[in-house]
């Protein structure tokens, strides 16, 4: 099954070569993205059933990727939220756990174990029908 995916990430090079990746290798089809908090709010209000996985970067142009964590904070128990930042500090993991984030992963160190959370989720939701 293709995981429908939202990204929401303001560095185009980074975003670009995420998708690529994801796309190839775990089984991701990427639905769209957001650069901002408002943005990336505002697409997830009006899609609420519309993703599997929502990939979130803490650092964005405007707004923080804190604040779209509270938005998407209760959603179905079948979606799954991740945050994918440089920050990812011990402090800032357990922050974004209490804001509903299914896992954490390191930006410079931790791709491979996104990669392979996103192929788990995919094969756990089994053929598309």
């Amino acid at each position: 099954m293709q995981l429908r995916t939202f990204i929401v990430e303001d560095n185009a090079t980074i975003r670009e070569n995420l998708i690529g990746t994801l796309e190839e290798l775990a089984g991701v089809k990427a639905l769209g993205w957001a650069e901002n908090e408002r943005d990336a709010k505002s697409w997830l209000v009006a899609n609420p059933i519309a993703w599997d996985l929502t990939i979130v970067d803490l650092f964005l142009k405007q707004g923080s990727g804190l604040g779209v964590l509270e938005q998407i904070r209760v959603r179905s128990p079948s979606q799954r939220v991740v945050v994918l930042s440089n920050y990812a500090t011990s402090d800032m993991r357990k922050r974004c756990t209490e804001l509903g984030a299914d896992a954490v992963f390191d930006k410079s160190n931790e791709i491979d174990a996104l990669v392979e959370y996103c192929m788990a989720m995919s094969e756990a939701a089994g053929p598309a029908p």
